[in-house]
């Protein structure tokens, strides 16, 4: 949700700043909606006031058994004025809500120009993707080859874009979420098992609703939906609560199952587990003071990159670019990992700066001194490990001729084997 106060102090930047993303074309909409109700505020509420006033005198008027018509009269004038004057408020305070809910933030200058995902900006690239002497294979056909991975089963169980994981990959789904959790609890992220299943408020909250509404699974019954990312969990840990600046910043990780419907991507990487309905994820989230978001973005970041460094995967860092943006974020890193039978690099993390978007929302806010007036803090989050897509990464990168794969020194120690061999 955007500052109101800025929308109302400088609309044309606001709106300048949204164009770059698509967006802005409620602002004007909403800013006359914004005046209506501050016109008819004072309006409803001098109403009221006069009406008390004329109650109280209708009863001393009664008590004198004096002639009270003219009163009751007025205030039954005045009582039209002010049904009418909140219905009309109701309706535009509704109207408020829905717009300010379908605004984006406001993207980052440092953010590139452009809609589409190949207008992301590389950044760096790091390691080098391997040069096979024989032709690279995918990860399902070595991984159904080796009994790891079974497409058809889980079709037969719960449709298409499920997967059976089995044996040893089982082992490596393991040791990848605790050698994350480890790696980021190390760094000051509390480690956390968030519920999976939330009420509307938290996904409108943390702004995947009303955009991603069509992506999300709904558990009508009980009114609940099953969240695509734990980040909508942590980010409400301290919705509607006022923190003190002494305990910030305040940071989690979370390991959870997340859920997709993936409406929309027909055709789009369905063989395999690249793109499936549930897996697994180890999450990152800070609550920071404003004045260190952007500092705690690169730190972020930071870590990603580190794990992927320790797992010896190649990949390169991009900048999204606004039009790829998803609507919470100002702000968005993707590090890709190279994917040997795509001969591309494909997201395997990402982070975001979504400044004080979510937290408006949510209503999480923190005093920044004595005696001082609230602000709405910054949140961020950023994947330590996407399980399944850093699995394909493994497998495609240090397969073998024979359809065996090797696994990095670094999961050893979490149960994980040294190599997997072939059949």
């Amino acid at each position: 949700m955007l500052d109101l106060k800025l929308l109302r102090s400088d609309p044309e930047r606001v709106k300048a700043a949204l164009a770059r993303r698509g967006a802005g074309g409620e602002v004007d909409e909403l800013l006359a909606l914004d005046a209506r109700r501050r016109e008819l505020l004072p309006t409803v509420e001098d109403a009221q006031a006069e009406r008390n006033v004329l109650s109280k005198r209708i009863g001393e008027l009664k008590r004198e058994g004096a002639d009270a018509d003219a009163e009751i009269a007025a205030v039954g004038k005045l009582k039209e004025t002010i049904d009418a004057g909140k219905a009309e408020l109701e309706a535009i305070e509704g109207g408020l809500r829905e717009l300010t809910l379908a605004l984006p933030n406001i993207p980052d200058d440092d953010a590139p120009d452009g809609m589409a995902e190949d207008d992301a900006v590389v950044i760096r690239e790091v390691g080098e993707p391997p040069q096979f002497d024989f032709e690279p294979r995918d990860h399902l056909e070595i991984g159904a080859d080796l009994g790891l991975i079974d497409m058809e089963a889980a079709a037969r169980l719960s449709g298409s874009r499920f997967a059976y994981l089995k044996g040893d990959l089982v082992l490596l789904e393991l040791a990848l979420v605790r050698f994350a959790i480890d790696t980021v609890r190390a760094e000051g992220h509390e480690p956390v098992v968030p519920p999976v299943l939330v009420r509307e408020e938290a996904m409108s909250g943390t702004g995947f609703f009303p955009e991603a509404r069509e992506q999300t699974y709904e558990i009508e019954k009980d009114e609940l939906f099953l969240t695509g990312t734990s980040e909508v969990a942590l980010a409400g840990l301290h919705a509607d609560q006022i923190l003190d600046a002494a305990e910030l910043p305040l940071r989690y990780c979370a390991f959870s199952t997340c859920f997709r419907r993936e409406a929309g991507a027909a055709g789009r990487d369905t063989r395999g587990i690249f793109r499936v309905h549930q897996f697994d994820k180890v999450e990152m989230f800070s609550f920071v003071e404003p004045s260190r978001s952007q500092e705690e973005h690169e730190r972020l970041l930071a870590i990603e990159e580190r794990i992927l460094g320790e797992l010896e995967i190649p990949f390169r860092v991009v900048n999204i670019a606004v039009g790829d943006l998803g609507a919470p974020a100002a702000k968005k890193y993707d590090c890709e990992a190279w994917i040997p039978s795509q001969r591309r690099f494909r997201e395997v993390t990402s982070c975001s700066n979504t400044t004080d978007y979510q937290a408006r929302r949510l209503g999480c806010r923190y005093r920044p001194g004595d005696g001082e007036s609230p602000e709405a803090v910054h949140t961020l989050n950023g994947t330590a490990t996407a399980v399944g897509r850093t699995i394909i990464a493994l497998i495609e990168n240090r397969q073998e001729a024979d359809g065996s794969f090797s696994l990095p020194k670094t999961l050893h120690r979490y149960g994980c084997p040294e190599r997997i061999p072939s059949r």
